[in-house]
């Protein structure tokens, strides 16, 4: 009954939500029959480094993002960006598994003969050309927002390599669009409060800028770029995203940048910078429940960054010349005949948000105002660099004694940091103020020998300065004694090889499909894989648990009555208990009400395809059987098991129309230690139930010859701990909920707010308790109505 309630109650909330509504009235197209279907919800956090996100948490300005850490299961991951550390190469990466597909966010492209720089939307659209023709698109099937490139999403918005909000809004009826904004108008006005909180705060960010002795023009720029990227577009993305994920598209992607913008132009240390997360927290916030909402998928939320950000210096007000006019310098040549200097000394705030929003003229034909023209390199040397990296391309092919000779001059005269070039297949040579080095092997010279990433650096350095758009020579203003320069007039930046540039996160839920392998880190491609496998793209292997050490004395119980699959949200979903299963990795489980073949629930094998997700044996014993319909019990475990008895219990006299009751015995091997556990499932009536545990502690069963110890019982014994059937166990057993001084008993049933504490394991004397759990994240409290019952037991010599 409380379950129909809940599920009843939730269908009513759906019906009646904006979403719903706005999927209506706007005729966007909906998923149909997809309810057990895994989808993904992939944010990205740009800019923010693991540090950031640490600092962050300590500080209080992302509660929810520390809440998924610690009520939610979720795992915090380092992520290794690759080289360039920018957001095109990352990107790259993760949407089409190309690794370093540019070799900076400004670059000279070859094939073509232009500049291009990554904000623009014909250089976004050359390299995603490109990147197709190269790998499968992730987000095929599905939406993407604020991004670089579409990932092959059917539904692209306010991307550099589609169109922006004009196409959008242009696609609906403009009575359709004002229902639209009416049943957002919470969303509206809170939109506009923001938006005048965080324009007012712009001011005064302009004010402190001129105050510094910043150029007033880019001041004033930087206004309507602040509040365009950390609060309009920010909103509108989630808006749609949350319209999305109630449609069941199997993925959507959000990238949100306001940390970003505010990073390069303030530091990502200032204030300002962080002020923005609380914003990009609250909607990860508003995100992450529509989808746990939605009745279309079974939607998985991972948040992640791409790189990192660094306090740097600009070389520009360092040095009072422009990195082209050094090198121009260098090269004995004038910088206005020879020296593309493309104007990417001006920053790029404004002109990202131009082409994202694209509300500049011709931004959709791929023609922005500025672009730079062709510019053949033997016309060069020319210079190309946004941020810490960039390139220079030389008149034509350099003898290895000039290449020398302008190199040390690049460093020495010109005061860049670090210049590379390629020195013969997979190798590359460094020049910095400490000597010449040769890649990858003195990368701990190079670099700084306590890099997390170094051997993968030193490799991906190597391979940019191999790229086919990479210059004669790479410059770079990262520096070991910690001064970082940036070639724009910026306060913070990314691209380079720093801990801070490459060194960004992904928070994941524990069951995310991830490999095990040696490395203690993620890279882009790693985060790919896994969201592919997740998506049934890639063959399906089992849910990621730690190795099975059999040398061990600790082992991992877990009894869950699983309710035959169904959640409080009515959805049928035997994966879904897998993943919960899966987030505690217990050794042994024992289920209850558990169907086989059954009509009502899809004719599946329910303990079948749970162990084929979690990699384990099993028993199943089906207390009724109808025909070819099966309904029971089943012990899953990752130890070798056989089994002992699995029988039915008595039931009362009298009453043969009570459903039938049953309980499975399984001896465990645990190294050279037997382990006997029995997993049962009692009736509902008080007398029925004393009856059937009786009949356990008799001499069939735990009073016979058969046991031993150590002993585990355990199942949903449908009786609280001051009930006559838990004290007559607790009478021969231990109740490991009463076991550990620091445990405070919980409830285990029902769902989002548990009533009682019925399901119990107990345990023999010579079985120590070493941590208790009962799930309480998300999953625990819709995928069924009971919540799972977890244990670590220390078995006693």
């Amino acid at each position: 009954m409380l379950h129909a309630i809940e599920t009843y109650i939730r269908a009513l909330r759906r019906s009646l939500s904006r979403s719903e509504w706005l999927i209506r009235l706007l005729r966007l197209p909906r998923s149909r029959e997809t309810a057990s279907e895994p989808g993904l919800v992939l944010i990205q956090i740009d800019g923010l480094s693991r540090a950031d996100l640490e600092k962050a948490m300590v500080e209080g300005r992302v509660p929810f993002l520390k809440r998924l850490l610690a009520r939610q299961r979720y795992r915090l991951h380092s992520l290794y960006s690759g080289m360039p550390s920018t957001t095109p190469a990352v990107t790259g990466e993760l949407l089409y598994g190309v690794k370093g597909c540019v070799p900076a966010f400004s670059f000279f492209d070859r094939t073509s003969g232009e500049l291009f720089r990554m904000f623009e939307p014909r250089a976004a659209k050359e390299t995603q050309g490109r990147l197709q023709s190269q790998g499968d698109p992730l987000l095929t099937g599905g939406s993407v927002y604020a991004s670089i490139y579409t990932g092959g999403a059917q539904e692209s918005h306010f991307c550099a390599a589609s169109s922006g909000i004009s196409d959008l809004l242009r696609r609906k009826h403009p009575f359709r669009l004002m229902l639209l904004f009416v049943l957002h108008a919470y969303s509206m006005v809170r939109t506009m409060v923001l938006l005048a909180v965080e324009f007012l705060l712009a001011l005064v960010d302009c004010v402190r800028g001129l105050i510094a002795g910043h150029d007033l023009w880019k001041e004033l720029k930087f206004v309507p770029s602040r509040v365009g990227v950390c609060i309009l577009m920010r909103e509108l993305s989630v808006i749609g995203a949350k319209m999305d994920v109630a449609r069941g598209l199997p993925v959507v992607y959000l990238d949100l940048i306001g940390f970003d913008e505010q990073s390069h132009r303030r530091g990502p240390s200032s204030r300002f910078a962080r002020w923005t997360l609380k914003g990009i927290d609250g909607a990860i916030r508003r995100i992450w429940e529509a989808a746990q909402r939605s009745a279309r998928r079974d939607y998985d939320v991972w948040i992640f960054s791409d790189h990192g950000n660094e306090d740097t210096l600009s070389y520009a007000r360092e040095y009072g010349r422009s990195v082209q006019e050094a090198v121009a310098e260098v090269f004995e040549r004038s910088p206005q005949t020879s020296i593309a200097t493309a104007r990417d000394n001006r920053g790029i705030q404004s002109r990202r948000t131009g082409a994202y929003l694209d509300w500049r003229p011709g931004a959709r034909s791929g023609t922005m105002p500025g672009t730079v023209p062709s510019v053949p390199a033997e016309k060069g040397p020319m210079v190309a660099c946004m941020g810490p990296v960039g390139h220079v391309y030389g008149e034509g092919s350099l003898h290895t004694d000039q290449r020398d000779r302008l190199a040390a001059a690049l460093t020495a005269k010109a005061g860049i940091p670090m210049v590379l070039a390629a020195d013969g297949a997979g190798r590359a040579r460094a020049w910095t103020n400490a000597g010449v080095f040769r890649l990858p092997e003195d990368a701990g010279l190079v670099l700084a020998a306590d890099h997390p990433f170094l051997d993968e650096v030193a490799r991906d350095l190597v391979a940019l300065c191999h790229h086919a758009d990479a210059g004669d020579f790479v410059i770079s203003g990262w520096n070991r004694d910690g001064r970082c320069y940036t070639f724009p007039a910026e306060n913070g930046a990314h691209a380079g090889p720093s801990p801070g540039e490459t060194h960004a996160f992904a928070l994941l839920p524990d069951d995310a499909p991830l490999p095990r392998d040696e490395r203690t880190y993620l890279r882009p491609l790693s985060l790919r894989q896994a969201a592919l496998q997740h998506l049934g793209r890639h063959t399906r292997r089992p849910c990621p648990v730690a190795p099975l050490d059999m040398r061990r004395r600790t082992l991992r119980v877990m009894t869950y009555n699983v309710h035959s699959c169904v959640g409080l949200d009515g959805k049928l979903s035997p994966r879904r208990i897998a993943r919960v299963i899966a987030r505690y990795e217990p050794d042994v489980v024992a289920l209850q009400e558990v169907d086989v073949g059954r009509s009502r629930t899809g004719r599946g094998d329910q303990a079948a395809l749970i162990a084929e997700c979690l990699n384990m044996d099993f028993h199943f014993h089906p207390v009724m059987r109808v025909e070819e319909e099966l309904y029971g019990d089943c012990v899953l475990s990752r130890l070798p098991m056989r089994l002992v008895r699995a029988e039915k219990l008595p039931t009362m006299p009298g009453h043969l129309a009570l459903e039938p009751r049953g309980a499975l015995w399984v001896v465990l091997e645990l190294g050279a230690i037997s382990i006997q556990f029995v997993n049962t499932h009692l009736g509902l009536r008080a007398q029925e139930k004393l009856v059937q545990m009786r009949a356990l502690l008799g001499p069939h069963w735990l009073g016979g010859e058969s046991y031993a110890e150590p002993f585990i019982l355990c199942g949903d014994l449908n009786a609280g701990p001051t009930s006559p059937v838990w004290r007559l166990c607790a009478g021969r057993l231990r109740d490991i909920q009463l076991a550990v001084r620091s445990h405070v008993p919980r409830r285990t049933w029902f769902g989002h707010h548990p009533l009682a504490r019925i399901d119990h394991i107990f345990v023999s004397t010579d079985v120590e308790v070493v941590r208790v759990e009962v799930g309480d994240d998300y999953l625990c409290r819709v995928a069924s109505d009971h919540r799972p019952l977890s244990a670590e037991l220390r078995i006693k010599p």
